[in-house]
């Protein structure tokens, strides 16, 4: 129905040729953003009603007992239930650390929130069939839980600025809700996060409408085609300078496919987008120590690299 429509108006009442590049560009971008959405709206909504029995202080009271690797694979499933980007996720990792969630956990958190969540299942989802979606999730966790057992293991604390750890977080009480306040809320933040991701949606679905359209397939394939055995490294490179969340990264990793560049390739490309920023990096200089902050973005780019080969050579 929403492809019909999309045809219709391009083809038909504006009258482009389908098959011309301004025509199969204008028809990618009206119906990859109805349908982007209606699947976010819907799925935001849902999740925010659950997400009210998990405040943020019954989280970290959650996390912050349980033994190392059990917290590590607790506070990267908690990601998917929080749809932040990497910068927005700086601050509930402060809070994780400062009150006493061992530090490894709080990374695993910091990695999943912006590329493991609900966002990314259901666009990814809707995009490419539930297969390309489980397994960007199941590798999403996978990275999030290794590289937070691995920085949690090399027991860096001292390397977290000391402010950080003479702060105190308030023990705000837990409100329970009714049903009622609880739909009430569901609706407010699907609005409030809708208008705060809506720009990056469009400029997400406009450059994939653009490469859709516009950018040769054989120009993608030579720097990131299956024979380039460097396309992993190099598409990971190019996504950390870019700053986005799922909502805007999914429409262009979309058109990437459809030009033919490699599955794992483009999945290395979304994991650094979404989980390794520039933005971020300056955050967290506030919170980290430099060698915290190197060893955090080095281990979770090594990661992101093998899985983009692993799934390069199995799919």
């Amino acid at each position: 129905m929403l492809k019909r429509t999309a045809d219709y108006i391009v083809f038909t009442l504006l009258g482009l040729a389908p098959g011309s590049r301004a025509g199969e560009a204008l028809d990618f971008f009206l119906y990859d953003t109805t349908k982007i959405f209606l699947l976010l709206t819907t799925i935001i909504f849902v999740v925010a009603v659950i997400r009210t029995s998990f405040p943020p202080e019954r989280t970290k009271r959650i996390l912050s007992h349980k033994r190392e690797y059990v917290g590590n694979v607790l506070a990267a499933l908690l990601g998917i239930i929080t749809p932040f980007c990497s910068c927005s996720a700086v601050p509930l990792f402060i809070g994780f650390v400062e009150s006493g969630v061992p530090l490894g956990a709080t990374f695993s958190f910091l990695i999943s929130s912006p590329m493991v969540n609900e966002v990314a299942l259901i666009m990814l989802w809707g995009l490419f069939g539930w297969k390309i979606a489980l397994i960007y999730i199941g590798t999403g966790l996978a990275v999030a839980i290794i590289a937070g057992i691995v920085i949690g293991r090399l027991r860096m604390e001292k390397y977290v600025q000391e402010y950080v750890w003479e702060m105190r977080v308030g023990n705000a009480g837990i409100v329970e809700q009714g049903f009622r306040e609880r739909l009430v809320y569901a609706r407010e933040y699907t609005l409030d996060l809708l208008k705060k991701i809506w720009p990056y949606v469009v400029v997400g679905v406009g450059i994939g409408a653009f490469i859709h359209g516009y950018v040769p397939a054989d120009f993608l394939a030579r720097w990131a085609g299956r024979d380039n055995p460097l396309a992993v490294p190099v598409a990971v490179a190019l996504g950390v300078p870019l700053y986005s969340n799922a909502a805007g990264v999914i429409p262009i990793v979309h058109a990437l496919m459809e030009k033919g560049m490699a599955i794992g390739t483009v999945l290395a490309f979304m994991m650094a987008v979404t989980a390794l920023s520039l933005p971020e990096a300056v955050i967290l200089k506030n919170v980290l120590k430099n060698r915290l902050l190197a060893v955090f973005f080095g281990i979770v780019a090594v990661a992101i690299v093998f899985v983009g080969y692993l799934f390069n050579a199995i799919l």
